[in-house]
This record gives structure tokens, C-alpha cells and sequence, in this order.
């Protein structure tokens, strides 16, 4: 055997293999983190661009669906309602209860804007 091969072999012996063994896992573990991190990047971006060509929902001001509410304006849905407090008035008991809200009954948003053309009075 040369020179050389002894030194290596006296530097894994000594310890030197360890070393570089645990350099190799630190660097496999930090790659295996940037996967998984771009990975969930990858995921919330996805998850924006679905709810952004999702159509937007018609609720209510009290979040109920508009389908819950009658031509009156009057919400059908049942809602927990608070009806005992603790000293510090926090709720402790509640009981189911019609939602007393009201639809919004004021005039309908423009579905569409118009603006005439603009032309040029010479």
C-alpha cells in the first residue's frame, strides 16, 4: 500500500469517516426541509388560485346563506345563543334559537358598470 492510503485509512480509523458522515446527514436532513417547506408552498398557492376562481358565495351580514332567507328578508336558520354568564361574563350556557337577523334589503349592487365612449369633439 502507498503513503496516501495509509493516511486515509488512519483518518477513518480516528475518527474522520464520522465526521463526515454526520456532514452528509445534516446536509440530507436541510435538503429533505427545503423539499417539504416548498412543497407546502406549493400546496398554499394551489389553494389560493382554487378560492380565487371560486365564484363568491351570496351570504348574509349574520353568514348565514342567502337560501336561508325567506322574500321577507327573515333567516330560517337556528344559532347557539348565550343564556347564562360566569362572574367574569363569560357564557357558560346556551340554547338554541331562530336567527333574528334581517337580509339586507337596500338596493342591489350594479351587476355591470356602463360608461359611454369617450369621443373626440374636434
Amino acid at each position: 500500500m502507498s503513503g496516501w492510503m495509509w493516511w486515509g485509512l488512519a483518518f477513518m480509523l480516528l475518527g474522520g469517516g464520522s465526521w463526515i458522515g454526520e456532514s452528509v446527514r445534516s446536509a440530507l436532513k436541510a435538503r429533505h426541509t427545503r423539499k417539504l417547506e416548498l412543497q407546502r408552498a406549493e400546496t398554499e398557492r394551489q389553494r389560493a388560485l382554487d378560492a380565487a376562481n371560486r365564484p363568491p358565495e351570496p351570504v348574509c351580514g349574520c353568514t348565514h346563506h342567502l337560501a336561508k332567507h325567506d322574500k321577507q328578508g327573515t333567516c330560517h336558520e337556528r344559532v347557539q345563543a348565550p343564556v347564562e354568564w360566569d362572574a367574569d361574563r363569560k357564557p357558560v350556557k346556551f340554547e338554541e334559537r331562530p336567527c333574528n337577523c334581517q337580509q339586507y334589503v337596500g338596493p342591489e349592487p350594479l351587476g355591470t358598470v356602463y360608461a359611454p365612449e369617450i369621443t373626440d369633439r374636434g
